[in-house]
């Protein structure tokens, strides 16, 4: 999801200025103002800042085989997956490309269909829903449109507070592209900030409750543009609260192996059952597999 040290007074401001919205005493205003930015300060300082780039993933994956063969032009592979979306869907967090979430899922694919899946990943680190267009776009420019896309996106469109509805909206756009142009399309929806330990109260209970919202128009921009939505928030935030240590990487924002291991277990069968929902005839799998 990017850095998340400078985007936190931006969300502290418009935090501040929902309870403000609220108080019609002047001093207990500036009081409350206040004391969310000092929540962001706090969490600027506590939350580590994750620069690294993530493990190259990319290429074709067989069954049974831990590590991709290179694509070529001249190489067939069976089905092509691509993932879009924030450094979330890239795999910021990992320290190897077999903890990449488009790796689970593509050896995943492999293994359930006995077929080669070719993996390509359009991801970006820092990206907001704004930045899916561009995504999109350079996968046209690129070639064919994927047989499958998944998009994970949202965190960073909480931490910099962008407008719920534009946000979905973009997104809607981006699966209606994807959709129209023959791809199956799986959304990850937002993500629980407020599984965030370091990010203090009451400036966590702000951000849980975006994401919530955030999560629940992506949920139905998804489904009415022809995608399948995955409610992230609501399948790994028991986990993530219960052992934090275990699901999110040394920065204490993104998720770790683990992290990304229980996200991919999610993804995973309902990509299978939309694959088989579009005749894609993926062996021994029924449309009604998973769950979204």
């Amino acid at each position: 999801m990017g850095d998340p040290r400078i985007r936190w007074r931006t969300a502290a401001v418009t935090g501040a200025a929902t309870v403000l919205a609220g108080s019609s005493a002047g001093t207990a205003s500036w009081a409350a103002y206040r004391y969310l930015m000092a929540q962001a300060g706090v969490a600027r300082g506590v939350i580590g800042r994750d620069t690294s780039k993530p493990p190259e993933a990319d290429g074709i994956y067989l069954p049974g085989a831990v590590r991709p063969e290179p694509w070529r032009l001249d190489r067939h592979a069976d089905l092509h997956l691509m993932i879009f979306g924030d450094s979330t869907a890239a795999g910021v967090g990992c320290t190897d490309a077999t903890e990449v979430p488009g790796v689970r899922l593509a050896r995943g694919l492999a293994e359930a269909t006995g077929r080669s899946i070719r993996l390509s990943t359009k991801a970006i680190s820092g990206a907001t829903s704004k930045g899916l267009s561009g995504q999109v776009d350079a996968m046209f420019v690129a070639g064919p449109p994927p047989d499958a896309a998944v998009i994970l996106i949202g965190g960073n469109d909480i931490t910099k507070k962008h407008s719920v509805g534009r946000s979905a909206g973009r997104l809607k756009r981006a699966v209606a592209r994807l959709s129209e142009a023959g791809s199956v399309v799986v959304v990850g929806t937002c993500p629980d900030l407020g599984t965030v330990a370091a990010i203090p109260q009451p400036l966590r209970s702000v951000v849980h409750t975006w994401s919530l919202r955030l999560a629940r128009a992506q949920t139905a921009v998804t489904l009415t543009a022809g995608g399948h939505p995955v409610s992230m928030g609501d399948l790994l935030s028991k986990d993530f609260h219960a052992a934090p240590e275990q699901m999110f990487s040394a920065d204490g924002f993104h998720p770790s192996a683990a992290g990304y291991a229980l996200a991919a277990e999610h993804l995973l069968p309902v990509l299978l059952s939309a694959l088989s929902e579009r005749d894609l005839a993926v062996p021994g799998v029924s449309p009604s597999t998973g769950a979204t």
